[in-house]
């Protein structure tokens, strides 16, 4: 990892300290699995993402409601899958 894209990791984690701890745990996991994976696009979607409220992203992530934006729809999927895959490891009794 780059100078540059381990700042930019610290400033987003900052960003994805919330008011819910829920959100918290999954903002990190997906920013340690699988933000450097993005590309542009999909991290600037990441950034863009994290603009958004509280309860906006809860109601998302816990697919209560969708976001209009097809490359937010996406990532919040890919967010999603994230945290279905730590269930399952956390089951499996494997840490990732």
């Amino acid at each position: 990892m780059s100078d540059l894209e381990e700042r930019q990791i610290a400033r987003l984690r900052w960003q994805c300290r919330r008011g819910m701890l829920e959100l918290d745990l999954l903002l990190n996991r997906f920013l340690d699995q699988r933000y450097l994976d993005l590309d542009p696009a999909g991290r600037a979607d990441f950034e863009r993402l994290l603009g958004y409220q509280d309860q906006i992203l809860q109601d998302w992530l816990i697919g209560e409601a969708v976001p209009a934006d097809p490359a937010l729809s996406d990532l919040v999927v890919a967010i999603q899958g994230c945290m279905l895959e730590g269930e399952r490891a956390a089951s499996a009794g494997t840490v990732e």
